[in-house]
């Protein structure tokens, strides 16, 4: 698996998953209905943020990662990232190799800490990748989140020192 810049020209391989996530509503605060050109406005980041690929040996796109610093100004030295893994891919160590990639970019890039703001809490295989990766629950905002099966469920707010 190679990890690169992801460009405009890998986001009609990016979108089909993308859309089916995003459209399921069970993990991102992104509105379901989310068109292709907001979508592809919202997840490929202008430098210093970053947006990567995961593909394979054929060049086939398995997922993607936004990677940017989590706010401005006094608070720009806190890293924060979003993965997709594309369904057909997933249990092949996409999302693992794309988390692990942001925290050595944010680290490269002189960030101190990585904070995740919502982290849906129903997403089990989520939390439990981040917390192998050192993450931990700050803190869990209850009912943040409405859930199209779960009805409303916490928003974890996640963090690690870089």
């Amino acid at each position: 698996m190679l990890i690169r810049e992801a460009t405009a020209r890998d986001w009609p391989a990016i979108w089909p998953f993308f859309h089916e996530i995003v459209a399921a509503g069970e993990t991102f605060t992104y509105p379901p209905d989310l068109g292709p050109e907001q979508g592809r406005d919202w997840w490929l980041l202008a430098p210093p943020n970053r947006t990567v690929v995961a593909v394979d040996e054929a060049g086939t796109v398995l997922g993607t990662a936004k990677m940017n610093n989590n706010h401005m100004g006094n608070g720009a030295h806190i890293a924060s990232a979003s993965y997709m893994v594309d369904p057909a891919h997933s249990g092949r160590g996409v999302g693992r190799a794309l988390c692990q990639y942001s925290l050595d970019w944010a680290r490269a890039a002189g960030f101190r800490r990585m904070q995740f703001n919502a982290v849906v809490e129903t997403n089990a295989h989520a939390v439990r990748l981040y917390r192998s990766l050192g993450f931990e629950v700050l803190g869990t905002l209850p009912e943040g989140f409405r859930h199209p099966t779960e009805g409303y469920v916490g928003l974890h707010i996640m963090h690690r020192a870089l």
